[in-house]
């Protein structure tokens, strides 16, 4: 039964559907953080430093990044929209001041040579470099620490889930963050099967 579908490893789609008609934003922001952390950044604090990979480390952030502009916007999906997440992103960084935000003047050349260069030719392009150690970022090489950037990441994470503990639930961040979820829960639906061509 699809309402037993789990969300996360502690909520299925019943029970935040409950936590919605509650309106419980505490519980509802704790879940977002707990999916998020269980998808993107607990499976590479678990690996042993020999095992864990730049690449693998840049190709999750991107993920990461993608699923989190779709909440902080209401998309459905980033079809279409994904070089705008990215954009959004880092300019949402400066905005709250994070580190991340160095990448927001270079968005679009992120976007091209580290989003797509690896989710396409699993390798980065333009001359981008990822490493696990130095700087978060040295422009003179286009060299990204991938450790840092996640780290980075889980605090973009954390101020997300914050901003939705403290917003009112009509709010603009609420109101995208229930298209985002209603969206979620209808991709768990099984779709009729179209044939492959």
């Amino acid at each position: 039964m699809i309402e037993d579908t789990k969300l996360s490893s502690s909520v299925t789609i019943a029970q935040y559907r409950e936590l919605e008609a509650r309106k419980d934003r505490k519980e509802i922001a704790k879940f977002v953080q707990d999916r998020f952390s269980e998808r993107y950044i607990k499976p590479l604090h678990g690996s042993s430093k020999d095992s864990k990979h730049g690449f693998c480390t840049m190709a999750i952030c991107c993920l990461m990044i993608e699923a989190l502009e779709s909440f902080w916007h209401g998309w459905s999906d980033t079809k279409g929209k994904s070089r705008k997440a990215f954009h959004h992103f880092f300019v949402r960084c400066s905005k709250q001041n994070l580190a991340l935000e160095v990448f927001s003047p270079i968005a679009e050349d992120f976007y091209k040579g580290v989003r797509c260069g690896i989710l396409h030719q699993a390798e980065t392009t333009n001359g981008w470099r990822i490493r696990r150690k130095g700087l978060l970022f040295d422009p003179a090489t286009k060299t990204i620490n991938a450790t840092r950037f996640h780290v980075q990441l889980g605090q973009a994470l954390q101020i997300y889930c914050d901003t939705l503990e403290k917003s009112d639930w009509d709010s603009k961040i609420w109101c995208n963050l229930r298209k985002k979820m209603g969206a979620v829960i209808a991709n768990c639906s099984p779709q009729p099967e179209r044939g492959i061509t």
